[in-house]
């Protein structure tokens, strides 16, 4: 019995990715939701173009995060013929996350970990980190023009991108999508951080999923990036506007509190029915995040460096937290499982130059 499971657990590594040159005949015909049943795995494909090294582009890291798959769908739908009219502009790698996940538009399913904490080594090793090890080799020894995840948000928030350095390359990378530019450091588990080692690398958050500005905005910046010459070409004045914030902690509902947006009965938190208005809004010291009915209530605030620091940005005074520090959330969700999944928020604070 033991030797069978070691035996599922190495074929389970070894053939966890699917390799491709071209694209299968009828993907561009299937729905998110339907890859799985032509990819059956995460799937890296390799389609030349008239410049080297290649755009790398990864999509559905989170399944119930679609417009990826919308945007690179209608993209490619353009070049498919690769005819002498057609022929991408630019190499382009682009890899197929979790399809599996994207079958029942879930962010990820009950056995599997996020597909975008995935991309570093931990010291017993996943299949699907060593997975994403295959990956980043296999574009390194490649060479890699830049790096693009496309991602939604579940809450409402503006379009912007996140960089995970402060280099010319990146703020140009990050300043093409949108002027709202995010700059973090944790966790440092995600794609864009491993491919920030060795390429300018991005996250773009696209708005909530399906919605058709943020596929048409995701298919032009991957359209503008695949036809850019290079970063040294673009003027250093295309960075001067950018709106530049630094994320300082991410906040996390204790998993033994109950909590809602709408006031249940057995709620330890309330927080407002329509918090996630408060997306991108600078919030002054004295604001109310949510009500706590229980005297064992509060919120976790976990640093880049992951330390606890609630007591640096919340209070509880006369039953509410109160913010102590001004601060500017993002990613703000009203989805309850998404917040049991990865957190409540993100606290960012404006960076100027």
């Amino acid at each position: 019995m033991a030797l069978s499971v070691a035996v599922y657990f190495v074929w389970t590594i070894f053939f966890m990715l699917t390799i491709l040159d071209r694209l299968p005949d009828g993907l561009l015909d299937l729905d998110a939701d339907q890859l799985f049943a032509v990819l059956k795995q995460p799937t890296l494909i390799h389609l030349q173009g008239d410049r080297q090294p290649s755009l790398f582009v990864s999509i559905l890291l989170h399944g119930n995060e679609t417009t990826s798959w919308l945007a690179m769908r209608e993209l490619l739908r353009k070049y498919q013929n690769y005819n002498q009219n057609q022929r991408l502009p630019r190499s382009l790698s682009l890899f197929i996350g979790n399809v599996e996940a994207a079958q029942q538009r879930q962010r990820h399913l009950a056995h599997q970990p996020d597909y975008n904490r995935i991309w570093q080594m931990s010291p017993q090793p996943l299949p699907e980190q060593i997975m994403a090890q295959q990956v980043i080799a296999a574009m390194r020894s490649r060479g890699v023009f830049a790096s693009i995840d496309i991602h939604n948000n579940t809450g409402r928030n503006p379009h912007y991108g996140c960089i995970t350095r402060l280099d010319r390359d990146s703020l140009q990378l990050a300043r093409l999508f949108d002027r709202n530019v995010v700059y973090y450091t944790s966790p440092k588990t995600v794609q864009s951080f491993a491919f920030g080692e060795f390429c300018p690398a991005i996250v773009v958050e696209c708005g909530q999923p399906d919605l058709p500005d943020g596929t048409a905005h995701a298919l032009a910046y991957v359209e503008t990036c695949l036809n850019l010459e290079s970063f040294a070409n673009l003027p250093e004045s295309a960075i001067a506007d950018i709106n530049l914030f630094h994320t300082v902690a991410i906040v996390k509902i204790p998993p033994e509190l109950n909590f809602s947006f709408c006031a249940n009965p057995n709620d330890d938190i309330t927080f407002p029915a329509a918090m996630d208005e408060l997306n991108f809004c600078e919030l002054p010291i004295g604001t109310t995040f949510g009500k706590v009915k229980t005297e064992n209530a509060y919120l976790l605030a976990i640093g880049e460096d992951g330390v606890e620091k609630s007591e640096r940005f919340f209070a509880i005074q006369d039953g509410e937290i109160i913010l102590k520090k001004s601060v500017m959330p993002s990613m703000l969700t009203l989805n309850e499982a998404i917040v049991r999944q990865d957190c409540l928020c993100y606290l960012m604070e404006r960076l100027t130059s």
